[in-house]
């Protein structure tokens, strides 16, 4: 474990005492304080407009669906570019500088090496998700919120910036280039949600139900609803695993060359 903080200690300090996780943290401010305001008061119309307005469905006039998950979606929507700028040095940079060979030739295991710089990628992302939720706790200040659906929507938001993390440390670990590991991770993070497409196409029972397994978007539907649900989170844990093994494979070959 003191190798594992060792790594994590050190990769954190690079993430928080550089201007790129501060960039990026403002850009991320940015565009929610711009599209946050506008969907408040796309919000606030709609309660306005109510009785005026037949057939508006429920969800409209539900804060948690018409505000906090539209603002949750955004929040995703950033973490598909985010995340991709946060691994793509860790292990592409570090290659390309030969820094990696020292690490490699120290008494440590690519397991550990693997898991520390992981943990501390999904800091960096817990920092993003505590400004994202910044403003929800700014709108309690005028509005009754009901945190605990909030906290499990957000919960499921992490969990799928968790899986980034783990796709794209793997794809840094594939290439010295860091831009190439930016374009691999970006490529394969947007290419995930096309596989519940597949639930459109298939028509046999069998395959949807395969579909609607490895579905990214089914497993975060349940959590966004506000309900905890074991499969989906099994379904997350295991692709960060799959995903951080197979970087820890790439590692490990790297050592024997």
């Amino acid at each position: 474990m003191d190798k594992i903080f060792a790594i994590y200690k050190k990769e954190v300090k690079g993430f928080f005492f550089s201007p790129t996780f501060y960039v990026v943290a403002f850009f991320c401010s940015a565009v929610m304080s711009w599209l946050y305001p506008i969907q408040l008061s796309d919000f606030l119309s709609n309660l306005k407009n109510q009785m005026f307005q037949q057939g508006m469905p429920p969800q409209a006039l539900n804060a948690h669906y018409a505000l906090f998950i539209r603002h949750l979606v955004n929040c995703n929507l950033l973490l598909i570019f985010i995340v991709p700028a946060l691994t793509m040095k860790l292990f592409a940079e570090e290659r390309k500088l030969r820094t990696f060979d020292l690490l490699l030739t120290s008494p440590i295991t690519s397991v550990q090496i693997v898991v520390g710089k992981y943990l501390s990628v999904l800091t960096a992302i817990f920092a993003i998700m505590l400004i994202a939720l910044s403003y929800p706790a700014m709108t309690a200040f005028f509005a009754k919120i009901e945190w605990v659906p909030l906290m499990i929507a957000a919960l499921g938001i992490f969990l799928v910036g968790a899986v980034y993390a783990a796709m794209n440390l793997f794809c840094s670990a594939l290439t010295e280039s860091a831009v190439i590991a930016y374009v691999m991770a970006v490529i394969l993070n947007v290419s995930v949600w096309f596989v519940g497409a597949g639930l459109e196409v298939v028509d046999s029972p069998w395959g949807r139900q395969i579909f609607e397994h490895i579905s990214l978007n089914s497993h975060l539907v349940g959590m966004v609803e506000g309900t905890i649900r074991t499969s989906g989170l099994i379904f997350f844990l295991s692709v960060v695993f799959l995903f951080c093994f197979l970087c820890e494979r790439v590692v490990e070959s790297l050592r024997w060359r």
